[in-house]
């Protein structure tokens, strides 16, 4: 079932929304700036990993005024995309971490090259499982 918000306003102008606002404009605003309405922001449920909300548009012809969201599918490939960005971010992370202890005026602190290469290898590995999969159902099962 899609949730519905409330608490949203509109302004309509010659039948196109020139504003829009998560706040009740002021009582001065409303009343010199004809055209305000309210409005609830209507979102599709989604199914996580499997589709993403995309635009919106307005039902101006619903009152309170409607704003929809619309949803589209998440590709496989995408997702994978996704996911292999995800897990390349965590070599950088390491090797920033490990930059970080380098630098570091603690002299207990140092680089461990063999953090990087231990991080690399689990990387490779995941990589390569991530470009396995050919389904959402296999990629799920790459979920952490």
């Amino acid at each position: 079932m899609a949730t519905r918000t409330e608490g949203f306003w509109i302004r309509e102008q010659n039948g196109v929304v020139t504003d829009c606002w998560d706040s009740k404009p002021n009582d001065v605003k409303i009343a010199t700036e004809p055209g305000w309405r309210a409005a609830v922001e209507v979102k599709p449920d989604v199914t996580p990993n499997r589709e993403y909300i995309t635009s919106h548009s307005f039902d101006l012809a619903k009152t309170p005024v409607e704003i929809v969201w619309s949803k589209a599918s998440l590709s496989v490939e995408d997702r994978k995309n996704n996911m292999l960005n995800q897990t390349k971010n965590k070599i950088q992370q390491v090797v920033q971490e490990q930059l970080r202890l380098e630098m570091s005026n603690n002299p207990e602190e140092e680089f461990d090259t063999n953090a990087v290469t231990t991080a690399k290898a689990e990387i490779a590995i995941r990589v390569a499982a991530i470009n396995a999969a050919e389904t959402h159902e296999a990629l799920d099962a790459l979920i952490e």
